[in-house]
């Protein structure tokens, strides 16, 4: 029987240019609001802390220690 990877969390490794996927599924979650990203519109992470953002503007409130 195979695993589907529909509604469930990703585990990535975060690199400069991109991301691995360590464990399948659909989406990651945003590690300021929680919100769910789907993989094919993640465009924004911390490859220091090994977390995904929602936005350009999370982000960098996360980058500034205001997140």
């Amino acid at each position: 029987m195979l695993m589907s990877s529909k509604n469930k969390v990703a585990r990535l490794h975060y690199m400069a240019n991109g991301f691995r996927l360590l464990s399948p599924g659909d989406h990651v979650l945003c590690a300021v609001t929680g919100q769910a990203i789907p993989l094919e519109e993640l465009r924004y992470w911390s490859v220091i802390k090994q977390e995904p953002y929602a936005s350009a503007e999370i982000s960098t409130r996360a980058a500034l220690g205001q997140g």
